[in-house]
């Protein structure tokens, strides 16, 4: 089928593609892992920043209870406004 020249340039081909595959190959885990410990590094730091955000907000509700509460009354009372406004919105469509 193959003749002996095209037999030896096919089997030369295939010994060095395997160690550039073998290379890529590694380079991709490489990279992978890169990109894994920096996911792992931020996720670590939002969490570090909700937890000191969230102890904050727990401090001023505990030292300004009345303000606390009206904050979050009005909050509340705008984004019902703005829900209420959205579904007017989408009725007229």
């Amino acid at each position: 089928m193959f003749n002996t020249k095209s037999s030896k340039n096919l089997h030369s081909l295939a010994d060095q593609a395997g160690p550039l595959l073998d290379s890529a190959s590694e380079q991709a885990s490489e990279m992978a892992q890169r990109v894994v410990d920096a996911v792992r590094d931020s996720s670590q730091q939002l969490q570090e920043q909700a937890s000191r955000v969230s102890d904050r907000a727990a401090k001023y509700v505990k030292n300004e209870p009345a303000k606390a509460l009206l904050i979050a009354a009005a909050t509340g009372a705008a984004l019902m406004a703005l829900a209420s406004l959205m579904f007017r919105s989408r009725g007229r469509d």
